[in-house]
């Protein structure tokens, strides 16, 4: 279920609004109701007593206490200007957020059943006195505050003081009500990119993940102050998050939230599913916890929702327990965490939505949720959740034999992402997940010294992700320590030397030249648009599904920096992109790629990753091939090869490559051990290294060199004996040129054409009108299926003529139109404000 702009606008409204946020009586609302939206919240992060009675709940328990211990230990030896050892106050915003969150850690202590500090009132006199201290000293004065970071004023902070204001509420002398309206008038004054001391949800700082954390605190605050209006105000504010975007009616000019596809968007541009994505989920379910019990809200209208993010959003995105990184943002490069770190967040919130869904739904939930604890071969850790309540939950959940555990995504699926520019397919044992950008979605995401390199992250980067193997050996932070940034699977860039944001402008983790009639400060839009995550300047990326197979398309373009460079300071350092067309098509035992125009216009040189892989180095790596001479090919080197496949003994694990070009290029082949610290990729991971065996297999050419072409197959799970029958096999490119890239697979009688350009393109018995991307399968039925979608989002329609005998109408999407012409069958899509979505036709004759 989505909640669409008609149906928001209908909830918003006087009288829609009850449905979801019964008006209460002024009087009525009172204390009661107040206090179990507080009660809750302590439940929430302190647990019950029966709930911390379960053995389950042991770990978490005492993970709480050892935290909140050594709190007290840091707070008992601070030093001058510190109340934490470690943590100097008055010039770091970072060490203050830290401070109010320790502070919130032992808080979370006082109020555990079952803990050893639980009640103690000398620590919660210590928790109080803590919040006098840093609001005289470091928070309340606001001619003072807000250096650094917004977020920490606006967000993080506020988040701590507010939980630990309901953990001391009705905690005798620790529960000081003018201490609680003191610090609500400060945090209300630094809502700076709000409007009088509220949300203003035509901020671009207050949208999706951000605009629910904010109001989650406000509605505790709400509680602790009996403001029924705060409440009210803050639960309107948050509804808007579960509105569907609708990119051609932006309400507020918003484009952060959930897409038609399943897509999730932050700061305006940014993939971001796997970490914003993931905040929003965990701070919306947290909500309906709170509210759980008191007549401020009716969750029956919004789990439904919540429910279709996890199956459309989350799903196709989590393989084998682990966050895809596509949709990471510049949390890709957090040697802190991993993807299945990420995922039992998820997990997490999963589990407690299960508790709000009820028959079919809240089965689905809880299989899911086993379903990842049986496939995840790094089992995640509960006592890392943030509720012992959602220890036991889930507990009980792993322990029901009526609960099967069973995916949310069917065995075999294709995920056009389009809304996004990603891609995901998958398989019984593998998932393949593509990165591209546009005018419309970033090239990547850096900010605060995160995710330094990731210049080419957006330009057709790909992840093939295979069964059964621990993926932090395969991919995450260390990947990209480890694997060159121009050299990541699937890329086209040009041979130079990039630097990073800091060595290009002495250090700074910004360009900062707040004098120019740009405006360039640390949380400028301008900072946004050229350097935290520019977008590209190509209107064609997008790609169709039918059924489970997909395709995926994209013209490769410099960044928005690099074509406003004219209107930039002197000092700004542009970079150029290369040059190239490309395609993906997604079929069951292989990806195509297919790349053409291949070069640079400045006469670059120019090479092009088909894969990179890393494995630990005491794994047994080989690679292996066949050359087109006929004899074989083994370790490094330079290759001229029909195949090649690389394979992990040690992990049970291997690639293949099948060369499709008429002409296959000489390759250049790398196994290295390589050892980088993990701060080339982000500077606050630990100063570590990582040591990887890398393999590339890189197409190079030379200066000014002629635009090329390049064909392959990724072949998951390879054997040599596969990689041989490509030569004779079923699959064939039938087109490879800038304006048209096709290929044929008899075997699944599946033709599949990406256009680029204007006018009419030819292609084994299709005839494409215009950019387009298409799929027709022909069965032994005698049924034909076409999808067509609009790579460009622009396009009103899509014209396909289906060539030969005329065929009939059997099923349609609406806005196709089926037609006799002279010469065959006339398909029309239309695609005017579909965003990228396929339509489908089955056609018999």
């Amino acid at each position: 279920m989505e909640i669409t702009r008609r149906r928001m606008l209908s909830l918003l409204s006087a009288t829609g609004l009850l449905a979801v946020l019964p008006s209460l009586p002024a009087v009525a609302a009172g204390s009661a109701d107040f206090a179990k939206l507080i009660a809750n919240t302590v439940a929430i992060f302190a647990g019950t007593a029966e709930a911390n009675a379960r053995p389950e709940a042991a770990a978490k328990l005492k993970a709480i206490e050892d935290t909140a211990r050594a709190n007290l230990k840091a707070m008992a030896e601070a030093g001058e200007g510190e109340l934490f050892k470690g943590l100097p106050l008055g010039t770091s915003d970072p060490n203050l957020n830290s401070s109010y969150l320790k502070v919130y850690e032992i808080a979370v202590a006082t109020r555990t059943p079952g803990g050893g500090l639980n009640g103690s009132a000398e620590t919660q006199a210590k928790v109080a006195d803590a919040l006098v201290w840093l609001h005289e000293r470091y928070f309340g004065d606001q001619s003072k505050g807000y250096y650094g970071n917004w977020h920490n004023w606006e967000i993080a902070i506020p988040a701590s003081v507010t939980k630990t204001f309901a953990l001391l509420s009705g905690q005798g002398a620790a529960d000081r009500p003018d201490l609680v309206r003191t610090y609500v008038t400060s945090m209300d004054a630094y809502l700076r990119n709000g409007k009088d001391g509220d949300v203003d949800l035509d901020s671009r700082f207050h949208t999706g993940a951000n605009l629910a954390d904010i109001t989650t605190n406000r509605i505790l605050q709400g509680a602790l102050l009996g403001d029924e209006a705060r409440i009210t105000k803050a639960l309107e504010n948050q509804l808007t998050v579960f509105a569907t975007i609708d990119p051609y009616q932006l309400q507020h000019n918003v484009t952060d939230g959930y897409y038609a596809d399943g897509s999730f968007i932050q700061h305006s541009s940014v993939a971001y599913t796997g970490s914003y994505g993931k905040v929003l989920l965990t701070r919306v379910v947290q909500t309906l916890k709170i509210l759980d019990g008191t007549p401020f809200a009716n969750t029956d209208e919004l789990t439904p929702v919540v429910q279709g993010w996890v199956k459309n959003g989350f799903a196709p995105v989590i393989f084998e327990g682990w966050m895809m990184e596509v949709v990471k943002g510049r949390a890709v490069s957090r040697a802190t965490t991993t993807g299945y770190a990420d995922v039992a967040v998820v997990v997490e919130a999963v589990t407690d939505l299960s508790d709000y869904s009820a028959g079919e739904a809240a089965a689905a939930l809880k299989g899911y949720v086993k379903y990842i604890h049986a496939e995840s071969p790094t089992p995640l850790d509960p006592a890392k959740f943030v509720s012992p309540m959602s220890v036991v939950r889930y507990a009980d959940i792993l322990a029901d034999s009526s609960v099967k555990p069973a995916d949310l995504n069917p065995p075999a699926r294709s995920v056009a992402f389009n809304a996004m520019d990603k891609h995901v397919h998958r398989r019984p044992g593998y998932a393949f997940a593509l990165a591209r950008s546009s005018d419309r979605i970033s090239k990547y995401e850096y900010m605060s010294g995160e995710n330094l390199m990731p210049w080419f992250q957006g330009d057709g980067a790909h992840y093939l992700y295979l069964s059964g193997q621990d993926q932090t050996q395969a991919f995450g932070a260390d990947y990209y320590t480890t694997v060159s940034p121009y050299e990541l699977a699937g890329v086209t860039a040009p041979v130079e030397e990039r630097k990073t944001v800091p060595q290009l402008y002495g250090g700074k983790l910004w360009y900062d030249n707040p004098g120019h009639p740009l405006n360039f400060t640390s949380s400028s839009e301008s900072q946004n648009k050229y350097v935290y995550f520019p977008r590209g300047t190509n209107d064609v990326s997008g790609g169709a599904v039918l059924d489970a197979y997909g395709t995926a398309a994209m013209t490769l373009s410099s960044d928005v920096a690099y074509a406003d460079r004219a209107k930039l300071p002197d000092d700004f350092v542009v970079y150029r992109a290369a040059s190239a067309t490309k395609s993906w098509f997604m079929l069951d035992d292989e990806i195509v790629v297919l790349a053409a125009g291949i070069g640079d216009e400045a006469g670059r040189a120019v090479t092009t990753t088909l894969d990179a892989r890393v494995a630990a180095p005491a794994d047994d790596v080989t690679v292996t091939g066949e050359l087109t001479d006929g004899s074989g090919f083994s370790g490094a080197g330079e290759a001229t090869a029909r195949w090649l496949r690389w394979a992990n003994a040690t992990r049970k694990t291997a690639v293949g490559y099948a060369l499709l070009s008429s002409r296959a290029p000489k390759l250049k082949i790398t196994l290295d051990e390589v050892t980088r610290s993990r701060r080339v990729v982000r500077l606050t991971n630990p100063d570590t290294s990582a040591t990887m065996r890398v393999f590339t297999a890189v197409a190079a050419q030379s200066v000014d060199a002629e635009p090329a072409t390049l064909a392959y197959a990724l072949v998951p799970n390879a054997t040599e004996a596969k990689l041989r029958s490509y030569g004779t096999g079923p699959l064939s490119v039938v087109a490879n040129s800038p304006r048209l890239q096709a290929i044929r697979h008899t075997g699944l009688g599946l033709t599949a054409a990406n256009t680029f350009t204007r006018g009419r393109h030819e292609a084994a018995g299709l005839s494409i009108d215009g950019p387009a991307s298409v799929l027709q399968r022909r069965g032994a039925d005698g049924l034909t299926q076409l999808a067509g979608s609009d790579p460009t989002m622009d396009r009103d329609t899509i014209k396909v003529l289906l060539r030969g005998r005329t065929l009939t109408k059997i099923s349609a999407d609406d806005g196709v139109r089926v037609s006799r012409v002279p010469g065959g069958t006339l398909v029309e899509f239309r695609t005017h404000h579909a965003y990228g979505r396929s339509f489908k036709v089955t056609l018999r004759g």
